[in-house]
């Protein structure tokens, strides 16, 4: 197990090395400056005693051979000097000390050679401090010359520096009680001053660890001006950045998520690896990509030999590339694909796709119109041009003219009625025709369009009948744009019902307040493969018939622009032998008005 070392941990131990270091500097330099102080006082003081000792001794007339006299004069010195007094002669003979009895004088040896004695025989006060050979003590010694020509030339006075060693402990056992108790302190202030270092540096710990676990909302709380009051704010700043920052990154990434998806256009991304990085949601519909595409292989994902030839393509040109894929199913489409290969040290492509099924189907539309409006141009042309080149080579003058003159009739009704379908249909291409919303009387409007094809139907042996429901409101409509989808359905069951048949022009008043307008016929009906194609243009189902009787094969196709417009339904209902109904439900278009005159649960108008 490691033992681990904490900021409070640290700080104090390194307030008690600090406190150790300073208190054993305290203790070399005021041991070493107190023995200086003490023996410095020491010494002055024995100069001034040598001094006394040197004026006592130069009063003091004994002769040189009387070692008793000297001798008591150093013992009576040394007693009121309180130190060691030693009296020299100019030759180095001691000749008293005041710790020497005078029986022993003669063997004590000579001080010629002594540091303060050669130095005060010499004239210069002196001092030393050594062992001394005769006591065997560590003693401070001054020396200073006698003055005048008597027995004595040196007067010597010495005291052991036990003094400085007690001074020198006394100072050091003050030392060490003071270290003692700013110790203690010490370690008090530094274990308080840790603690609250260790509780700041936890918070900013714990804040910085919530800032990298997302929490960007954390603050610290701590304030001060020093470093760590800096360091704090500092953070603090630091997430209010990082939060701002992110939040504006999360902003873009979500408005592009929103953008991405909100594209109708397919968006794929893959990485240099060949794994899928992003699929929006359109290009999820567009080949049914589960919610597991991201991150795996685009060849696991995706399925499609020419997608992957065309993807491979871009990446090995390194540019862009684009091409279009057929998607097989139930609903069969067709996609352009642009595929750009990205820059950049982490590559990929981008691929977007684009539905262009119903632009495909459109162009196919446009080229099957116009193949199919030449071909109705031209029949009725190339009549023209006939009769007109028939006339003018004579047969303008013969009774076979009427003739030829009825074909040019019939032919430029036909191209009249071709252009203007061609110019109604172009106008709700372009959704140009406004509608007018009015009240509609529905039994006039019947009249009129019954009206219209009475004629021809009588002609034919077609009897044409209405049906009207009882109390039947007034619709809310366009009366010129119910008229015409009205004529052309009239139109069409008039011309292809065979003698004998009957077409009936229907209102009926639904459940939810809409009326439902119906042509119906007892013709010989229409098979059932031809229903899903019968409101396109040009479209016939007898090709020969219908030219024959002079249809443009577009009236259909306006009716069906013309209830789209009104927002209505149009329907189809047909049997082989039985007879065909075109619908149109106009829902929630009914206003109430007076009943109808007829009584009864319908009423019937024959031609």
């Amino acid at each position: 197990m490691t033992f681990r070392f904490g900021v409070r941990l640290k700080l104090f131990l390194v307030s008690i090395a600090l406190i150790a270091i300073s208190v054993v500097a305290a203790d070399a330099y005021l041991t070493r400056s107190t023995a200086q102080q003490v023996t410095e006082t020491v010494r002055d003081d024995l100069y001034v005693r040598a001094a006394l000792v040197a004026r006592e001794a130069l009063a003091t007339g004994a002769a040189r051979d009387d070692l008793a006299t000297w001798d008591a004069l150093a013992d009576s010195l040394g007693h009121a000097a309180a130190a060691r007094v030693t009296l020299i002669a100019r030759d180095g003979t001691v000749l008293g000390d005041s710790e020497v009895p005078v029986g022993d004088l003669p063997r004590v040896e000579n001080h010629a050679s002594r540091v303060e004695v050669a130095g005060a025989l010499a004239g210069e006060p002196t001092d030393s401090a050594r062992l001394s050979a005769t006591v065997q003590q560590h003693m401070m010694y001054v020396a200073v010359p006698v003055a005048g020509t008597g027995a004595v030339a040196v007067a010597r006075v010495a005291t052991p520096l036990g003094v400085v060693d007690k001074a020198v402990a006394q100072s050091r056992r003050a030392i060490l009680v003071a270290s003692l108790l700013a110790l203690s302190l010490a370690v008090l202030l530094s274990s308080v001053a840790a603690q609250r270092m260790s509780r700041v540096f936890r918070e900013l710990t714990d804040a910085a660890r919530r800032m990298t676990e997302g929490d960007l909302a954390v603050r610290t709380h701590v304030r001060g001006t020093d470093e760590v009051g800096e360091l704090a704010f500092a953070l603090d700043q630091l997430a209010g950045s990082l939060s701002a920052t992110l939040a504006e990154l999360k902003g873009e990434r979500d408005l592009q998520g929103r953008i991405l998806e909100g594209m109708q256009e397919g968006v794929l991304v893959v990485d240099k690896e060949g794994r899928v990085v992003l699929v929006n949601g359109a290009l999820r519909s567009m080949l049914l990509l589960g919610p597991d595409a991201r991150g795996r292989l685009l060849l696991e994902a995706i399925r499609h030999a020419e997608l992957e030839e065309l993807l491979g393509r871009a990446t090995a040109v390194g540019g862009t590339t684009q091409g279009e894929l057929d998607l097989p199913g139930l609903k069969p489409r067709r996609l352009l694909v642009h595929a750009t290969s990205l820059a950049g040290e982490a590559g990929g492509l981008l691929a977007v796709f684009v539905d262009v099924t119903d632009l495909r189907r459109l162009e196919s539309l446009r080229r099957d119109f116009v193949a199919n409006v030449s071909h109705e141009l031209r029949t009725p042309v190339t009549a023209l041009l006939s009769a007109t080149e028939t006339l003018r080579n004579g047969a303008l003058q013969t009774p076979a003219a009427g003739r030829f003159l009825d074909i040019v009739d019939r032919n430029a009704h036909r191209l009249q009625n071709l252009i203007e379908d061609l110019l109604e249909l172009s106008r709700l291409d372009a959704h140009q025709y406004k509608l007018k919303k009015e009240p509609v009387d529905v039994i006039g409007l019947f009249s009129i369009v019954l009206g219209l094809f009475r004629e021809r139907a009588d002609a034919k042996g077609v009897r044409l009948a209405t049906r009207i429901a009882p109390s039947l409101p007034k619709l809310e409509s366009d009366p010129r744009a119910l008229e015409q989808v009205l004529v052309n359905l009239v139109d069409n069951a008039v011309k292809y019902c065979p003698s004998g048949a009957t077409v009936t022009v229907a209102v009926d008043l639904e459940d939810d307040g809409g009326l439902r307008f119906a042509v119906e016929d007892t013709g010989a009906g229409i098979e059932a493969k031809h229903l899903p194609r019968i409101f396109e243009r040009f479209y016939r189902v007898d090709k020969g018939r219908s030219r024959d009787v002079g249809g443009t094969g577009l009236g259909l196709s306006i009716v069906k622009h013309l209830s789209e417009a009104m927002d209505g339904e149009l329907t189809v209902d047909s049997t082989v032998g039985k007879g065909s109904t075109f619908a149109l439900r106009l829902k929630g278009r009914a206003a109430h008005s007076d009943p109808p005159p007829a009584s009864g649960e319908t009423a019937t108008v024959a031609s």
